[in-house]
């Protein structure tokens, strides 16, 4: 069978066309932006990428036409599909019908953390033994590719809340039916299709709606969003986890039969923590306890970790194979991936949707450089490129995020809803705002020093701006500012 994949070059759509291709199927794809990594990717399975979304891309006809949720009416390859009668459907809809329908499905949903929490359960499946399925949306550095049909049982996909096609506008993960199900976390995000908080609530319940009785949920305690879904209804037996929580507290939740996982951190860039499994009986005994040494940081990290190890020990990976596990995790590409060293200067690039994303990347960095008595600058180049950080909803929260940097350059998106007045003044650090990449670039060109830590954040390509930095720098800082 020819598929062909509108918008290929999503992570998510990326991702489906790798299982498509496994699955033996011709696979091509169209998108407007086609840039690394998943391009590089595609390319490396042998799988056709044409640039732009022409009518010309869909000949010869294919027999199937995957569409991705950023496409809509208008679109001349989507008018095509509709004009010409060809067979299609959305991501999601492939996915479950050709891949998750005889699979105990892993499922990890949240605003925050969903592609490393995946990429760690991932890979601790994978060090096990276990040879799992998976679709991530991203690049694990662990893993060959972003997704793979896998020869068990088992198969672990991130399960995002953003609508599945323009012809279905529910939610990605409701067509998923995972058996075990991380929900990491909730806040309001997706505003070009959500109206508020409770809109994606509602979803999230159509989501636990899913899970079998005799399944697992696996859900932070404290999260005033989480137990809002949960008390609209739950038929799923639950296990909570949690940071730095007393022991007489994890007792008592995990008391009658219940289970509580908490992680207590070792130190303040997070990159040791010690783990115990609370549960059994009516006084939540310590059922197991391991201390974890890894390369991450950042207390999110952790969270990511404790969720991935609670999934993992589900499906029958003992504690401390999970945690050994772990500590051989090498990250994903594009969270807070060092891409180069010039002179000094240490460019990172990290995937940044969400304002909580931003403040907790920064966080976890300054308290790593803290650790290390390094007492370099920490400067957060942002594009608030999501749809919902465009509309300027996040504005205040976008000034709080970048508490911890040293300094803040901001760039500016087309038709942006954001007043950068604004944010520029009521910046705790010095801040700045160009209109376009080069000008950022000529910027820290000239006024960076050996030691900074440059953290470029955004979830798109960004223009290059990685690249032309490390370019710009290889000829030498000039005027330190």
């Amino acid at each position: 069978m020819h598929i062909h994949i509108l918008g290929i070059c999503g992570t998510f759509m990326g991702s489906l066309a790798v299982l498509a291709k496994q699955l033996g199927h011709r696979v091509s794809g169209s998108d407007a932006n086609v840039y690394p990594p998943m391009s590089t990717q595609l390319e490396e399975h042998g799988i056709e990428l044409m640039e732009g979304f022409s009518a010309e891309n869909l000949y010869p006809k294919p027999d199937l036409v995957v569409i991705g949720n950023a496409l809509s009416r208008g679109n001349p390859a989507v008018e095509h599909v509709l004009n010409e009668g060809l067979s299609y459907t959305s991501g999601p809809q492939w996915l479950a019908q050709n891949v998750l329908h005889d699979k105990w499905v892993l499922g990890v949903a949240g605003t925050h953390g969903k592609t490393s929490t995946s990429a760690m359960l991932t890979w601790i499946l994978e060090d096990a033994g276990l040879s799992p399925g998976y679709l991530i949306g991203g690049v694990a550095k662990n893993l060959p590719s972003s997704a793979r049909i896998g020869s068990s049982a088992f198969f672990v996909v991130e399960a995002d809340e953003y609508d599945s096609a323009f012809f279905d506008k529910r939610s990605k993960f409701i067509h998923y039916a995972p058996r075990t199900a991380i929900l990491n976390n909730l806040e309001f995000d997706h505003a070009d299709i959500f109206d508020n908080l409770e809109a994606i609530e509602k979803q999230f319940h159509h989501l636990v709606r899913t899970v079998p009785s005799n399944g697992l949920l696996i859900v932070p305690s404290h999260d005033l969003s989480i137990e809002k879904v949960l008390r609209m209804g739950c038929w799923t037996k639950r296990q909570q986890i949690g940071i730095d929580i007393p022991e007489e507290i994890c007792k008592k939740q995990a008391a009658n039969g219940g289970v509580f996982w908490n992680a207590i951190l070792l130190n303040e860039q997070a990159s040791e923590f010690e783990l115990t499994k609370y549960g059994q009986g009516t006084t939540g005994e310590v059922m197991s306890r391991v201390i974890i040494k890894w390369d991450m940081t950042g207390e999110h990290n952790v969270k990511n970790a404790v969720a991935a190890i609670a999934a993992a020990h589900n499906v029958g990976v003992d504690v401390p194979s999970a945690g050994l596990a772990l500590t051989k995790y090498e990250g994903v590409k594009r969270r807070m991936e060092l891409r180069g060293d010039v002179g000094g200067v240490k460019i990172y690039d990290d995937f940044a949707h969400h304002p909580t994303a931003i403040e907790t990347t920064l966080k976890g960095m300054a308290a790593k450089l803290k650790a290390e008595q390094d007492i370099s600058r920490l400067i957060a180049v942002i594009e608030p490129r999501s749809n919902t950080m465009k509309m300027g909803i996040h504005q205040q929260e976008l000034v709080d995020s970048c508490q911890s940097a040293d300094m803040v350059i901001w760039s500016k998106p087309d038709n942006s809803g954001i007043d950068f007045n604004a944010l520029v003044a009521s910046s705790k650090a010095p801040a700045y705002a160009f209109n376009f990449v080069d000008q950022i670039v000529t910027f820290l060109e000239e006024g960076c020093k050996p030691g900074d830590h440059i953290v470029i954040m955004s979830n798109g390509g960004f223009d290059g701006i990685h690249e032309k930095l490390l370019s710009a720098l290889d000829h030498g800082p000039s005027k330190p500012f």
